[in-house]
């Protein structure tokens, strides 16, 4: 298959497993089934990036949300508050803001 017929998600699946520690290609990849209505694919994908990179803080978020629309807001709260902390460490306020918003919303 040449890469003009790859799909964008062959491509970043492509890029994953030549390199599984590269936090934007994965999250990319998480993304990517998400937004395509992988939810399974995508949970898959935000766990093994925050497992990896623990301070990689859109994940947080984005897991957040799709934890959220999965109807799993237990889980959602416990990545968020997770998420606050670790952009609390790195001095993101603005992430930390749309978790603690997304976080007082489930709650």
């Amino acid at each position: 298959m040449t890469d003009q017929k790859k799909t964008r998600r062959q491509m970043l699946e492509e890029f994953v497993s030549k390199k599984p520690d590269d936090a934007f290609s994965r999250y990319g990849l998480a993304m990517e089934c998400m937004n395509s209505g992988d939810p399974s694919a995508a949970d898959i994908h935000f766990r093994a990036l925050l497992e990896r990179n623990a301070d990689y803080i859109p994940a947080y978020l984005m897991y957040g949300q799709l934890l959220a629309r999965e109807s799993r807001a237990s889980e959602a709260r416990q990545i968020l508050s997770t998420g606050i902390a670790a952009a609390a460490k790195k001095g993101d306020q603005h992430a930390r803001s749309e978790m603690e918003t997304l976080l007082n919303e489930l709650s």
